[in-house]
Protein backbone atom coordinates (compact mmCIF):
# COMPACT_ATOMS: atom_id res chain seq x y z
CA UNK A 1 0.00 0.00 0.00
CA UNK A 2 1.12 3.56 -0.66
CA UNK A 3 1.56 6.21 2.03
CA UNK A 4 -1.50 8.12 3.22
CA UNK A 5 -2.05 11.23 5.33
CA UNK A 6 -4.72 9.58 7.48
CA UNK A 7 -6.05 6.11 8.32
CA UNK A 8 -9.09 4.91 10.27
CA UNK A 9 -10.09 1.32 11.08
CA UNK A 10 -13.68 0.04 11.01
CA UNK A 11 -15.65 -3.19 11.32
CA UNK A 12 -18.66 -3.97 9.12
CA UNK A 13 -21.91 -4.23 11.07
CA UNK A 14 -24.67 -6.67 10.09
CA UNK A 15 -27.23 -3.99 9.29
CA UNK A 16 -24.90 -2.41 6.70
CA UNK A 17 -25.24 -5.44 4.42
CA UNK A 18 -27.83 -6.09 1.72
CA UNK A 19 -29.68 -9.33 0.89
CA UNK A 20 -26.59 -10.62 -0.93
CA UNK A 21 -24.61 -10.44 2.32
CA UNK A 22 -22.26 -7.66 1.22
CA UNK A 23 -22.01 -4.02 2.29
CA UNK A 24 -24.61 -1.96 0.47
CA UNK A 25 -23.03 0.47 -2.00
CA UNK A 26 -24.45 3.53 -0.22
CA UNK A 27 -22.84 2.55 3.08
CA UNK A 28 -19.36 3.04 1.60
CA UNK A 29 -20.12 6.76 1.31
CA UNK A 30 -20.78 6.80 5.07
CA UNK A 31 -17.40 5.17 5.68
CA UNK A 32 -15.70 7.72 3.42
CA UNK A 33 -17.47 10.67 5.03
CA UNK A 34 -16.71 9.51 8.56
CA UNK A 35 -13.04 9.14 7.60
CA UNK A 36 -12.96 12.68 6.16
CA UNK A 37 -14.64 14.11 9.27
CA UNK A 38 -12.22 12.33 11.61
CA UNK A 39 -9.27 13.49 9.48
CA UNK A 40 -10.49 17.08 9.55
CA UNK A 41 -11.08 16.89 13.30
CA UNK A 42 -7.51 15.61 13.75
CA UNK A 43 -6.35 18.71 11.82
CA UNK A 44 -8.27 21.00 14.18
CA UNK A 45 -11.21 21.61 11.86
CA UNK A 46 -14.58 22.00 13.59
CA UNK A 47 -17.57 22.03 11.23
CA UNK A 48 -19.64 23.83 13.85
CA UNK A 49 -17.05 26.61 14.25
CA UNK A 50 -16.67 26.93 10.46
CA UNK A 51 -20.43 27.19 10.05
CA UNK A 52 -20.58 29.92 12.69
CA UNK A 53 -18.02 31.83 10.58
CA UNK A 54 -20.12 31.39 7.43
CA UNK A 55 -17.94 28.64 5.93
CA UNK A 56 -19.50 25.41 4.65
CA UNK A 57 -17.45 22.57 3.17
CA UNK A 58 -19.65 20.52 0.85
CA UNK A 59 -19.23 17.49 -1.38
CA UNK A 60 -19.52 18.46 -5.04
CA UNK A 61 -18.74 15.07 -6.62
CA UNK A 62 -18.16 11.45 -5.62
CA UNK A 63 -16.34 9.03 -7.92
CA UNK A 64 -16.27 5.54 -6.39
CA UNK A 65 -14.83 2.40 -7.97
CA UNK A 66 -16.03 -0.80 -6.28
CA UNK A 67 -13.34 -3.50 -6.32
CA UNK A 68 -13.86 -6.19 -3.66
CA UNK A 69 -17.01 -6.33 -1.51
CA UNK A 70 -16.88 -6.24 2.26
CA UNK A 71 -19.06 -8.61 4.30
CA UNK A 72 -20.50 -8.60 7.80
CA UNK A 73 -17.78 -8.77 10.43
CA UNK A 74 -14.97 -7.78 8.05
CA UNK A 75 -12.43 -5.40 9.48
CA UNK A 76 -11.09 -2.76 7.14
CA UNK A 77 -9.02 0.37 7.02
CA UNK A 78 -10.09 3.59 5.33
CA UNK A 79 -7.21 5.76 4.11
CA UNK A 80 -7.01 9.19 2.57
CA UNK A 81 -4.85 11.85 1.02
CA UNK A 82 -6.05 15.36 0.22
CA UNK A 83 -4.84 17.86 -2.33
CA UNK A 84 -6.02 21.25 -3.52
CA UNK A 85 -6.81 21.86 -7.19
CA UNK A 86 -8.01 25.39 -7.79
CA UNK A 87 -11.11 25.87 -5.67
CA UNK A 88 -11.55 22.12 -5.09
CA UNK A 89 -10.29 19.79 -2.40
CA UNK A 90 -9.68 16.32 -3.81
CA UNK A 91 -9.90 13.57 -1.22
CA UNK A 92 -8.27 10.43 -2.59
CA UNK A 93 -9.76 7.70 -0.44
CA UNK A 94 -9.16 3.95 -0.50
CA UNK A 95 -10.63 1.21 1.64
CA UNK A 96 -8.67 -2.01 2.23
CA UNK A 97 -10.05 -5.19 3.79
CA UNK A 98 -8.02 -6.51 6.70
CA UNK A 99 -5.94 -8.49 7.31
CA UNK A 100 -5.19 -9.29 3.62
CA UNK A 101 -5.15 -5.58 2.59
CA UNK A 102 -7.21 -6.30 -0.52
CA UNK A 103 -8.52 -3.10 -2.13
CA UNK A 104 -12.27 -2.81 -1.59
CA UNK A 105 -12.99 0.63 -3.04
CA UNK A 106 -11.07 3.47 -4.61
CA UNK A 107 -12.68 6.91 -4.49
CA UNK A 108 -12.07 10.54 -5.26
CA UNK A 109 -14.38 12.84 -3.35
CA UNK A 110 -14.39 16.45 -4.53
CA UNK A 111 -15.33 19.09 -1.98
CA UNK A 112 -15.64 22.85 -2.24
CA UNK A 113 -16.28 25.65 0.23
CA UNK A 114 -19.16 28.07 0.29
CA UNK A 115 -18.25 31.22 2.22
CA UNK A 116 -21.12 33.47 3.24
CA UNK A 117 -23.31 31.95 0.55
CA UNK A 118 -20.77 32.16 -2.28
CA UNK A 119 -18.55 29.49 -3.82
CA UNK A 120 -15.11 30.63 -2.69
CA UNK A 121 -11.74 29.50 -1.37
CA UNK A 122 -11.46 29.40 2.40
CA UNK A 123 -7.97 30.49 3.42
CA UNK A 124 -8.70 29.37 6.98
CA UNK A 125 -9.60 25.85 5.86
CA UNK A 126 -6.60 25.74 3.50
CA UNK A 127 -4.23 26.53 6.37
CA UNK A 128 -5.68 23.77 8.53
CA UNK A 129 -6.13 21.00 5.95
CA UNK A 130 -3.11 21.48 3.76
CA UNK A 131 -0.57 21.69 6.56
CA UNK A 132 -0.39 17.89 6.87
Amino acid sequence: MKDYQYELEFKVRDYECDLQGVVNNSVYQNYLEHTRHEFLESMGVSFAELFEKGIMAVVARADIQFKTPLKSGDKFISKLNVEKEGIKYLFHQDIYRLPDEKLSIKAIITAVTVVNGRLKNSEELDELILKS
